[in-house]
């Protein structure tokens, strides 16, 4: 039935500006906001929304994840930028705080509204 449909995910963020500027200007999206929703156009052609929500409450799991040739670059780059990786209890993560017990090689980090995002090295 929806084969054919140009599906999208969606999250909540309490300040949509913010978000715009931390995706777009931090992680390098391409991002606009119209009619106080944020698009992120994604590499390959999709594309996410975030939606302000006064109650927002962070995603308990990743809701983003951003695959890369060198985890550990990307990693730098991460921190370079002021963002830490999250650390997760049990998870076997490196001093960098990047798991890779493993494949693939995975590292968490959040955005300004502590929804997680990751990057991981497919093999």
């Amino acid at each position: 039935m929806f084969g054919q449909s140009r599906a999208f995910s969606g999250f909540s963020v309490r300040d949509v500006e913010r978000a715009r500027a931390f995706y777009g200007d931090r992680l390098g999206l391409d991002a606009s906001v119209e009619n106080g929703i944020l698009t992120l156009r994604l590499a390959g052609g999709g594309q996410v929304i975030a939606y302000p929500k006064d109650d927002h409450q962070p995603a308990s799991f990743t809701i983003l994840n951003f695959p890369v040739d060198d985890i550990d670059a990307a990693v730098d780059a991460l921190q370079a930028a002021g963002i830490g990786m999250e650390r997760y209890e049990g998870l076997g993560q490196d001093e960098r705080g990047i798991a890779r017990e493993y494949p693939p090689p995975i590292a968490w980090f959040k955005d300004p509204d502590g929804n997680i995002l990751s990057v991981l090295q497919p093999g």
